[in-house]
């Protein structure tokens, strides 16, 4: 199973600055022990405020086990977890496929909001649409992988574009974008994202 992990971290006042750089460089090994067992798969950083200290995490368990996975993080001891599960999407170009493009990465959100009473059969041909786009989409390099969140009608896209402008366009081909609410976040490079090492 598939988990995408919000990590804040609050580092207490007062704290030495060796403190903190030595559970950094603690976080850094023990990131790249859990890529190893393959539970680790991606880091990112969000847009951040000013003294924001925060990681998307990437990362795949057995049922009970991410929470192990979790707490054998150094940052732990200062870090809350915010644990969304992903479930498999049908679109889902699956997780073996390297990219095909450098370019800035966004996580996109999409809530259905198909209107009551729209037509069903637009809606169905809409649906058909937005499998084969998303397959084009995956051939190009855009779409990286699709995942089912919790709730209905919910659904997270990772995507790689040159920019936002670029990417709102790929949003604006999809068939279903008249009918879907969409949240799209850009996203840094991580020092420890495994993504890195693999290029």
């Amino acid at each position: 199973m598939e988990y995408l992990v919000t990590m804040t971290t609050r580092v207490p006042d007062g704290t030495p600055d060796k403190d903190v750089d030595d559970i950094r460089a603690r976080e850094a090994a023990r990131s790249r022990e859990l890529v190893a067992q393959q539970h680790l798969l991606r880091l990112w950083r969000p847009p951040l405020k000013p003294g924001e200290w925060r990681t998307l995490g990437l990362f795949a368990a057995d049922d009970g086990q991410l929470e192990t996975v979790l707490a054998s993080m150094p940052l732990r001891v200062w870090r809350t977890d915010e644990v969304t599960p992903l479930a498999p999407h049908p679109n889902d170009p699956g997780p073996d496929r390297p990219p095909k493009k450098a370019g800035v990465e966004f996580l996109t959100t999409f809530i259905d909001a198909v209107p009551p009473g729209a037509p069903g059969r637009a809606v169905h041909d809409a649906r058909a649409g937005e499998a084969r786009r998303a397959r084009e989409l995956a051939e190009e390099g855009h779409l990286v992988r699709l995942w089912v969140l919790p709730g209905k009608g919910r659904a997270l896209g990772l995507y790689q574009a040159a920019d936002a402008g670029e990417m709102q366009g790929i949003l604006e081909s999809l068939p279903m974008y008249p009918w879907m609410k969409v949240e799209t976040i850009p996203l840094t490079q991580h020092p420890s994202d495994p993504a890195i090492a693999n290029r």
